[in-house]
């Protein structure tokens, strides 16, 4: 495996969150090939005009706002989700290209794929033989 680096950040905020900027952290898993990382986020019950993706600089935050309602004229007695966010934000290694990210949502999973910079491809070598 290359040195190809995403990293999740704490934030630097000391403070207890309040209910409106509370989040829980996404179960993430990232697979790394030849030609860049592919991450696999769990985001249950955020519709796709709740996800936000953003890559700035060398940063990529995901974030989803959660739409869980009981059905009219129930109410919940118990809910698992206590927090209405979700938010992670990656530190992203120079080898990747972010101008070419692209992402699928489906079933509450989003997969995100980052290509490799072209620099930091491998590259095969001919050998000629005389």
């Amino acid at each position: 495996m290359s040195n190809t680096n995403v990293t999740a950040n704490a934030t630097g905020n000391n403070s207890q969150p309040t209910r409106n900027d509370a989040y829980v952290s996404p179960a993430v898993d990232v697979v790394e090939d030849a030609t860049g990382i592919t991450l696999y986020a769990d985001l249950p019950g955020v519709p796709k005009d709740k996800l936000t993706l953003q890559v700035e600089a060398d940063a990529l935050t995901i974030e989803g706002d959660v739409t869980l309602s009981a059905p009219e004229g129930l109410k919940s007695l118990h809910a698992e989700i206590s927090l209405p966010r979700y938010r992670r934000v990656f530190t992203l290694s120079k080898e990747l290209d972010t101008d070419k990210v692209s992402a699928e949502f489906k079933n509450g999973v989003l997969k995100l794929h980052i290509p490799k910079a072209a620099a930091a491809q491998p590259k095969k070598i001919n050998v000629n033989v005389h």
